[in-house]
């Protein structure tokens, strides 16, 4: 059946009607039930259903490279751009069908990190890989801008479209791949982390509350940094962005630099707008991601990094301190990272606000909610801090921070677990100073 033939056919057919089907004949639910994955409804034909050992066994025998796409199925974030990717883009569709064994992949518990590396705090990601294990490439990146600023079908496209001319040439392009699967770990599997917390929990039939996301897997590598005094706050730049070196490249096609900024490390290397970046650290690159990953791969303190434009031929760029470091506060795997206060504070609505008289360019936070069941949240709410407060300011400053996120970020980057976070309140029009216990 056709993809176009396919989609006609399931519609209307809702995620609860499959349910009630296989309830009906005594079935067991399959996963893309259990997850209500309704993206995943209708291209059967097109898609391996989160199963990458029999993907790469049709890969192995058909020639063609994987293209495997990770989703987090009940995350908000991506959610279109997923549709259109598994079953909305009848061109891209096609194209993955004929030339790709294309694989949705929605849980990460027993996926081979030694071969999928990637980043994890991602909604969406994708990587295309040779039944070998050599990576030609990954697709998809996010930022403070939002879930979905870079990505998009044409991005997408345009990067297949290149994988195939990488897959074409292979292995007489192995050397300028080689960088690209990343070092061997000392395990396998998620569930193999020594960080990962909830094993049992995980270990059980997945389900809508029991998946393992992606972003479990940088918060047990952060786990274990802790547990083994090896934790440091370099780790968590990971896969710095080219503007990070001074580069904007065109999103569409993930390799045009669109802008080269003054004064920056590729300007200062002789880079120019409008030419192509072909290889960052050795690597042919096909996207952003590619870049990310080169950059990610090197030490925080590096000094320098090769690169290769269209005409500018091979550069060294001088990278200064702190290069790798960027708004990180979007990450999921932030909420990992001690001190954790446990109290969601969203910005104050601007009405709220203006009640209020907070002066205009000062940023207020409004507490929401406390978690006084978790040790953090019971901390904040012993030390004085209650529901519908209005932070204002901390360590006598006003809050300059835009949102809780950036809020929470700037905390665990400047205070640490055991020392106390001086807050000030506004609470039925009065001003209180309170000092809030960081206890995990």
């Amino acid at each position: 059946m056709s993809v176009r033939r396919s989609l006609v056919a399931v519609c209307g057919l809702t995620a609860c009607a499959l349910l009630a089907s296989s309830a009906a004949f005594g079935q067991k639910p399959s996963l893309k039930e259990v997850l209500k994955d309704d993206n995943a409804t209708g291209v059967e034909d097109v898609w391996v259903y989160n199963d990458i050992a029999s993907a790469r066994k049709e890969a192995e025998r058909t020639g063609k490279p994987l293209f495997v796409t990770f989703r987090c199925v009940p995350c908000k974030a991506c959610a279109g751009f997923d549709a259109e990717v598994a079953q909305g883009n009848v061109k891209l569709l096609k194209l993955a069908q004929t030339k790709f064994v294309p694989v949705r992949q929605v849980e990460m518990k027993d996926v081979d990190l030694d071969w999928f590396q990637f980043d994890h705090d991602l909604n969406w990601a994708a990587m295309f890989v040779n039944p070998d294990g050599t990576v030609y490439a990954r697709y998809g990146t996010q930022s403070a801008e939002g879930p979905d600023a870079y990505n998009s079908v044409e991005g997408l496209e345009t990067t297949m479209r290149k994988v195939l001319e990488l897959h074409a040439a292979y292995p007489d392009n192995k050397a300028e791949l080689a960088g690209k699967r990343g070092p061997k770990r000392s395990y396998s599997t998620a569930l193999e982390m020594p960080g990962l917390k909830n094993k049992a929990k995980y270990r059980g039939a997945t389900a809508r509350n029991n998946c393992i996301h992606c972003h479990n897997i940088h918060d047990a590598q952060h786990e274990h940094a802790k547990a083994t005094g090896k934790f440091r706050y370099e780790m968590l730049y990971r896969f710095p962005y080219p503007e990070n070196v001074g580069l904007s490249l065109d999103r569409t096609d993930g390799r045009t630099i669109t802008a080269v900024r003054k004064g920056s490390p590729a300007d200062k290397a002789g880079l120019v707008k409008g030419e192509e970046l072909t290889h960052v650290d050795g690597q042919v690159v096909a996207s952003i991601a590619d870049v990310q990953w080169a950059l990610h791969r090197l030490d925080y303190d590096a000094k320098s990094v090769e690169v290769r434009g269209s005409k500018s031929g091979e550069r060294t760029l001088a990278l200064g301190p702190d290069w790798k470091k960027y708004d990180i506060s979007w990450r999921g795997s932030m909420w990992s990272v001690s001190p954790v206060m446990r109290v969601w504070m969203p910005e104050l609505p601007d009405n709220k606000r203006r009640n209020l008289r907070i002066p205009e360019g000062q940023n207020a936070l409004e507490v929401r909610w406390i978690n006084r069941g978790a040790a953090g949240g019971k901390a904040a709410f012993e030390s004085g801090l209650r529901q519908g407060d209005v932070v204002v300011a901390v360590a006598g400053k006003p809050i300059t921070e835009s949102n809780h996120r950036r809020f929470h970020m700037w905390m665990k980057l400047n205070y640490e677990v055991g020392q106390k976070l001086p807050v000030t309140v506004l609470r039925k029009g009065k001003k209180l100073d309170l000092q809030i216990k960081l206890v995990e």
